[in-house]
């Protein structure tokens, strides 16, 4: 072989390893610039008011301090125009699916003997996270329909542990009403076993029950959730998995039992105690992303699904005072269409992407949470039927200070109710509570009846409790809010709604 021959092999060599070299070298460096997918943990409070939490003008004002979701808000985004549905079952369809509740048959509280529950072809959080690669998990109130297919594990959660699908967290009182009332006569123990359950099931799978949903348990039961919270995210990080959890607690719903640690803790009895209860919590799922080292990397979201129980569930307090929330500057309760029943409280906190110590007057939906989140980790949104919710990504990131929202609608059953528009709301039906003194019923139990052909209105900025109709002074506001009434309608022809709820009108037989 000659020399130059040699010497032209060995130069060929040479370029090789340099490329291999080269390439090791590289691949690290392109794999470092791929955008780590954050952590999501969705904390959903219960009928927690716009004026309960400390950054929010209640905590210490109203004996209950919450420290460390105050601490939250300064880390993060105070949401001062976040709009829910008007109870518990809506506003959790919504969050799950995006839309409009009525759009899944569920615009009114799920109860145990009704036919409605979440449909099998809903498209769910979880499965936008499950499509993600995100591990996903729920541990507390579902809420939406106990029926195989509709259970958060036919929905793309790997994980469900909490109180019955179908039912909330009062079900811990009916064995004991039960027993009070000799209604349901059973032998000792059997009550109990047939009573509510804990359950728990995985992606898949049905489900199974732990053990009896009592007071007792009502009582604990955050504790439970919070420490499920903990191991799923140990976990997750151990296996170097991105996270979805969803943690819908008890904090803020009828019985506020709290637990033996919070008993007396407040100034204003249950309530307080329980809101001091789940402030302790959130500081608990705060501390842990810290110590995992992942805090940095996580979206995290306080909110409540809807303002507060009043008057219809006060006597719930069992110790001399009111169970019961506050709705702030606003009329209304859990149940109702007004302001204080549709306004609450929501934090969110992401390091290094929210501006801390920020507050948001954009009009935000608890529908919008779903495609804002398909955009921050690059989910798939169906595309084969409406959503109502919208991309709230500027307003978080700060490049917006309006959003992209300027109306929502408010459903009750069947019923289009309200609409607002900007700061305006515009009334359909009159709701106003039922009976007098000791019997009045507002919120859930109120009655409703259908204008005498106009709607009327308020400016919510104006006049924050709603105690003066303007709609003849600014008739002009009736055509902007009715142009969303009409979009609205337009898209039910294209995407017709299944049977809205209705609990108290049957059809008789062969009709």
């Amino acid at each position: 072989m000659g020399r130059e021959q040699t010497i032209t092999i060995v130069r060929a060599a040479l370029i090789g390893l340099l490329a291999s070299v080269a390439s090791i070298a590289v691949q690290p460096l392109a794999f470092a610039q791929q955008p780590q997918k954050p952590n999501v943990v969705f904390i959903l409070a219960d009928n927690v008011g716009y004026g309960d939490l400390g950054s929010y003008g209640g905590g210490e004002l109203r004996g209950a301090p919450t420290p460390r979701l105050d601490q939250l808000a300064r880390e993060g985004m105070r949401l001062t125009q976040f709009l829910v549905e008007p109870a518990c079952t809506p506003s959790r369809a919504a969050l799950m699916t995006g839309q409009y509740s009525i759009r899944s048959g569920l615009s009114l509280i799920a109860i145990e003997g009704s036919p409605y529950t979440l449909p099998a072809r809903a498209f769910t959080m979880g499965e936008l996270f499950k499509g993600a690669g995100y591990a996903t998990a729920i541990y507390g109130k579902w809420h939406l329909g106990g029926a195989p297919q509709s259970l958060p594990t036919a929905h793309g959660f790997d994980e469900f542990y909490g109180i019955p699908p179908d039912i909330s967290w009062d079900a811990s009182t009916y064995v004991d009403t039960m027993e009070l009332t000799k209604s349901v006569p059973a032998p000792p123990g059997v009550l109990l076993a047939r009573g509510p359950q804990i359950v728990e099931s995985t992606a898949g799978s049905q489900l199974r029950t732990v053990k009896p949903f009592t007071q007792q348990v009502r009582a604990n039961i955050d504790y439970e959730l919070v420490d499920k919270s903990i191991d799923f995210m140990r976990r997750q990080k151990t296996a170097g998995k991105p996270f979805f959890l969803y943690l819908p607690f008890s904090m803020g719903h009828v019985p506020n039992l709290p637990a033996e640690p919070f008993k007396g803790k407040s100034r204003i009895g249950n309530y307080g105690d329980k809101m001091m209860e789940g402030d302790y919590h959130v500081g608990q799922i705060l501390d842990t992303l810290k110590e995992l080292g992942v805090d940095d990397n996580t979206v995290v979201v306080f909110a409540s699904d809807n303002g507060p129980y009043g008057e219809a569930a006060r006597e719930f307090g069992n110790q001399g005072t009111p169970d019961m929330g506050n709705p702030g500057p606003f009329r209304g309760e859990l149940g109702e269409a007004t302001e204080g029943a549709i306004r609450t409280a929501a934090i969110i906190r992401w390091p290094g992407k929210i501006q801390p110590n920020t507050t948001s007057y954009a009009m935000f939906s608890i529908m919008d949470f779903m495609p804002t989140f398909a955009h921050v980790i690059g989910g798939t949104m169906p595309s084969d039927r409406p959503i109502d919710g919208v991309d709230q990504t500027d307003v978080l990131l700060g490049s917006s200070a309006t959003g992209h929202r300027e109306s929502l609608l408010s459903f009750i059953g069947g019923d289009l109710v309200a609409v607002r528009w900007k700061q305006w709301r515009l009334y359909f039906t009159d709701v106003h509570p039922t009976g007098t003194g000791p019997q009045r019923q507002p919120g859930i139990f109120s009655a409703s009846a259908p204008m005498a052909g106009y709607p009327i209105g308020y400016n919510i900025e104006m006049d924050p409790h709603e105690d003066l109709v303007v709609a003849g002074l600014f008739g002009w506001i009736s055509g902007p809010a009715l142009k969303q009434v009409e979009e609205y309608l337009a898209s039910v022809k294209k995407y017709p709604n299944p049977p809205a709820p209705n609990i108290t009108q049957f059809q008789s037989a062969g009709h």
